[in-house]
């Protein structure tokens, strides 16, 4: 699903890079066996997200919590997870 900007471009959504970045991973390993796909896919994509919220707070965990919707402890053990903390 791609968007327009008020100029008219051509702007790219979330949704549509993950299914690009899908699409190039299907192709790639073609026959192989494909399992856990959705921890690799969440890694992938929470990793960046968790870094973006915590550079947009300054590394405000009580404001990264509430902008992420999730609770001050979860959110501390998924920056730990990914060595953010």
């Amino acid at each position: 699903m791609e968007s327009f900007s008020q100029q008219g471009h051509q702007e790219s959504t979330l949704r549509s890079e993950v299914e690009k970045a899908l699409r190039r991973y299907f192709q790639h390993v073609e026959d192989e066996p494909v399992t856990d796909l959705h921890r690799m896919v969440m890694s992938e994509v929470e990793a960046p997200l968790l870094e973006a919220v915590m550079r947009y707070t300054r590394k405000n965990q009580s404001r990264a919590s509430i902008m992420l919707g999730l609770n001050r402890g979860t959110l501390r053990t998924k920056l730990k997870l990914y060595g953010l903390l």
